[in-house]
């Protein structure tokens, strides 16, 4: 192929690629919420689903947001579509910060030191060093503080998102009713010109 790309995608990739294309971030935020809007579940289902997408993306898991996702709906009988674009809460441009917020928050509760260690810095350190090393310093604090900050997301996403759909679904309701009155309305109000030329070709007809 001409235009083939010389370094292929994986699937992981693809797959974030087909939920949140790369365009701009308000773009692919008004992106994601039609496709939300678009899918065919229950408010709930929906909702559950991008909850558990968001909660997700605030654990230190990277590479399996989308199984964790997944799980997590399936448990609150939500969507996994839904679930998948959940995940989209974590990307490039939020996740220092809650790779920061979640960091910060576990030592807290944990009552550990920063020993000069950044969460900013935990993307390129779990590249380099991998998961065992930094289990300790970085993971399992954020573990614990991704927990109620993930909760937190997760609450508030899946109202946001409940209320989006209920309010879109009635406005569309509303449209197709009216619709269907319009069209109604015409057929009845059918003018009486016409209606007398039918009668007229009628009667030549029978006689």
């Amino acid at each position: 192929m001409l235009f083939k790309r010389r370094q292929q995608e994986d699937r992981l990739t693809r797959l974030r690629v087909s939920m949140l294309p790369r365009r701009t971030y308000a773009r692919s935020t008004r992106y994601f919420a039609k496709r939300v809007l678009r899918i065919r579940a229950t408010p709930h289902a929906i909702a559950a689903g991008v909850a558990a997408g968001a909660f997700a993306s605030f654990t230190p898991l990277m590479g399996f947001h989308f199984i964790l996702s997944f799980l997590i709906a399936f448990l609150m009988r939500g969507s996994m579509i839904a679930a998948a674009f959940g995940t989209a809460v974590g990307n490039p441009l939020t996740f220092p910060a809650i790779w920061a917020s979640t960091l910060g928050l576990g030592r807290w509760m944990l009552g550990i030191d920063a020993n000069g260690a950044d969460g900013k810095e935990f993307g390129s350190a779990f590249a380099a060093e991998g998961f065992a090393a930094l289990w300790q310093p970085f993971i399992k604090p954020m573990l614990v503080g991704g927990i109620p900050l993930g909760l937190a997301s997760g609450l508030f996403f899946y109202l946001l998102t409940r209320i989006g759909l209920t309010a879109f679904q009635t406005r569309r309701a509303a449209r197709k009713a009216q619709r269907a009155i319009a069209r109604q309305e015409a057929l009845n109000a059918a003018p009486p010109e016409q209606e007398s030329a039918d009668a007229r070709v009628g009667e030549q007809v029978h006689s």
